[in-house]
């Protein structure tokens, strides 16, 4: 097994983090006190070729495989400090543009991933409703077919993107008493009649990813707009979420080396009872529990993507790493914020940013609990 980058690879993880330093570190104290996207970082990313990269060649996108796409995530949240933009980017590539690519005719293909390629379009995911969470598929949005197009009712909460989206990726049921096998994924454009977007919600964490409710009251969406087959829902939902939860934590990678580099930096020189508080066991103990989970958490997520990348089983190795970075993140960040005292709990430090942010880790895409569940059943448990 080899565990080298190429030269070619470590050159392009240097771009990606001066790009990152370089462009997407402005106004991020406003911008999260005003809850908004920087939808200038958005299309400087998409012009780089964030949003494209695992996206085929022949759609817009720079066709990467999965290890090279983590090396780039990797590199982006360890240049960039804004959480919510790398979170939002990471939403749209797994629950967006993911089943489209698997899932989606060729019209569809080449009518929508160009523009998230580029910038030109956002996309937005909705599953998750007011009384269904972890238990996905107890949705009550309803899709009633007709020869020609679909008519949706219902609603959709915690929808991330979704007061900038262009296109939406939404689920609805055709037949409640058929379960999953009711459950159909559709394509529905923001101006769609008889679909509103609620007022913008406001998070703890990740606040300059904006996030919204949906609303469906009759709307019509074309029969071309369904996303696979009639009754496939299931299978574009759970292969988009293991799809996602396998990948969306791979900027908090460089997000907690960062970390793991300004404690040394802050412990080195800090001094207290006329010595560097590098040298009391209580500090230097804690940097090191922050590189053991640094390192663990690299390896699994490196591992996870070569077996997806020869197409080899990842239930197991997806949760396993959903729930190892996610705890990381939120222990790791709660370190550094201890290590710098007063200091990292002043809003001006942006360390006390990441534990807020940390902490959403631990619920998005499939909570720890249920991550702990998938594993516990693997294991005959």
């Amino acid at each position: 097994m080899d565990f080298a980058w190429s030269d070619e690879q470590l050159a392009f993880r240097e771009v990606v983090i001066r790009f990152a330093q370089r462009e997407l570190g402005d106004d991020l104290a406003d911008r999260e006190r005003d809850s908004s996207l920087s939808t200038e970082a958005w299309r400087k990313c998409a012009e780089f070729g964030i949003q494209g990269l695992p996206v085929p060649a022949e759609y817009g996108g720079g066709g990467a495989d999965t290890l090279t796409v983590i090396l780039a995530m990797e590199a982006l949240g360890y240049g960039c400090s804004d959480n919510g933009l790398l979170f939002s980017l990471n939403a749209q590539m797994w629950a967006c543009q993911d089943p489209i690519i698997r899932f989606g005719t060729d019209e569809q293909k080449h009518r929508y991933l160009p523009g998230l390629c580029d910038g030109s379009l956002i996309a937005a995911h909705g599953m998750t409703e007011p009384e269904s969470g972890s238990d996905a598929f107890s949705l009550r949005t309803t899709a009633v077919a007709t020869d020609d197009h679909y008519t949706l009712n219902g609603s959709k909460i915690f929808v991330t993107n979704g007061p900038v989206a262009d296109l939406f990726v939404v689920f609805a049921t055709t037949d409640r008493s058929r379960g999953f096998a009711g459950l159909c994924g559709f394509l529905v454009e923001k101006d769609t009649p008889g679909f509103t977007l609620g007022t913008p919600l406001h998070k703890m964490g990740l606040r300059t990813s904006p996030m919204c409710e949906l609303f469906f009251d009759d709307c019509v969406v074309p029969a071309g707009n369904l996303l696979g087959k009639r009754g496939g829902g299931m299978a574009v939902f759970s292969a988009s979420m293991k799809r996602e939860r396998s990948l969306i934590l791979a900027s908090t990678i460089g997000s907690m080396e960062r970390n793991v580099e300004r404690c040394i930096e802050y412990a080195r020189g800090r001094k207290q009872f006329g010595t560097s508080i590098a040298a009391f066991q209580a500090v230097s103990h804690r940097i090191v529990d922050m590189k053991l989970r640094l390192e663990t958490a690299r390896l699994l997520l490196y591992r996870l993507g070569w077996l997806m990348d020869q197409n080899r089983p990842t239930d197991l190795e997806s949760a396993m790493a959903k729930v190892h970075l996610s705890e990381s993140f939120v222990q790791s960040s709660l370190d550094a914020l201890q290590i710098h005292g007063g200091y990292g709990y002043m809003t001006e430090y942006g360390l006390e940013r990441d534990v807020r942010d940390a902490i959403g880790s631990r619920i998005y895409s499939g909570t720890s609990e249920i991550q702990k569940n998938i594993v516990a059943r693997a294991m005959g448990l």
